[in-house]
């Protein structure tokens, strides 16, 4: 099933289109969490990676029936080292096992077949070997339908700013495994204008150029809805842009982020949308998995920080409801 259509009935099943992100950080973690990991596995990077897969756990737990999909940060998990990876992979089997997407927010690009080994990373999906010739063997691991070690996220972010051809190693794997990709069009950071904005021969600016690169890519990986699984990361902190943006991608998913902690606002979020009230998934991380710091749940106390979350989670939805259309 193409990913884009896949997106699309989890955020019409769910009925909101809000993205967890997974960022854990060590000292923002309930105390309970932290004490029991350092108890069992000492000051080290396992009990920074346990802790993490037992917040993450009940996160997921708390909120897979409401919000239709995360975003697992990889950098909060590669600092970690192997230890950190690993619980990376379980965190995305587990949120996949509790019917949720997973998009990986790794940020790649690169070229030829180091691209290819990211998207396969990334997007590929294991099979265990069997007993086999060895020349089959070989010709399997060499093909995009076949992973030794996958991490097996149904999205990956991408850095295109290497160019399209940086691009293709991505959408062969995501052709042949039926996932996406999000396209770094116009980030939510306050430095995105340095390169983002700049205005190229014929007047386009360089995110105009990367969104016409999406357009052209994604037209022949459209679903039965109409949207297309090469997506684009296109901030709630800049909705001038994306209201334009939107009209140069009208068929592409939109991944927002920049709600909530970084200022963006529901209104800011809806101009990313389409007409119909679809195509687009907002990201909150902190806003929503520690909520529990927050005055505005304070009565849930550091003990139920998973219902916290459930609670600012839906209250997003609620808003983001409030200003989209749905058919």
């Amino acid at each position: 099933m193409n990913f884009a259509d896949r997106l699309d009935a989890a955020v019409q099943s769910k009925g909101n289109p809000v993205c967890v992100g997974l960022d854990p950080r060590f000292d923002q973690l309930p105390k309970k969490i932290v004490d029991s990991a350092l108890k069992e596995h000492g000051m080290t990077a396992k009990a920074v990676a346990e802790a993490y897969y037992a917040f993450n756990v009940s996160i997921l737990d708390a909120l897979s029936d409401l919000v239709p999909v995360c975003k697992p940060q990889v950098a909060f998990y590669e600092e970690l080292g192997w230890e950190g990876m690993r619980v990376y992979e379980a965190t995305v089997r587990y949120a996949r096992r509790r019917g949720m997407l997973v998009i990986s927010d790794a940020k790649r690009g690169d070229i030829g077949t180091t691209a290819q080994a990211y998207a396969r990373a990334h997007l590929g999906f294991t099979r265990n070997p069997k007993e086999r010739p060895l020349e089959e063997f070989v010709a399997d691991v060499k093909s995009d339908t076949w992973n030794v070690a996958g991490f097996d996220a149904d999205a990956l972010t991408v850095n295109p700013y290497m160019g399209a051809d940086t691009l293709e190693p991505f959408l062969k794997v995501c052709d042949a495994n039926d996932r996406g990709i999000f396209v770094l069009v116009k980030t939510s950071n306050k430095g995105s204008g340095d390169l983002q904005d700049l205005k190229l021969e014929g007047g386009k600016t360089v995110m105009e150029r990367v969104a016409d690169m999406v357009h052209t890519l994604g037209q022949p990986r459209k679903g039965s809805t109409g949207l297309s699984s090469v997506g684009a990361v296109v901030g709630a902190t800049y909705p001038e842009q994306a209201r334009k943006l939107r009209e140069l991608m009208p068929d592409a998913l939109f991944l927002i982020p920049g709600y909530g902690a970084q200022g963006g606002t529901a209104q800011d979020a809806a101009v990313g949308f389409r007409k119909d009230g679809r195509g687009a998934i907002v990201n909150n991380s902190r806003g929503i998995i520690f909520a529990y710091k927050q005055e505005a749940y304070a009565k849930h106390g550091e003990r139920d920080f998973a219902g916290a979350a459930r609670a600012a989670a839906q209250k997003m939805a609620d808003e983001l409801n409030a200003v989209i259309r749905r058919s």
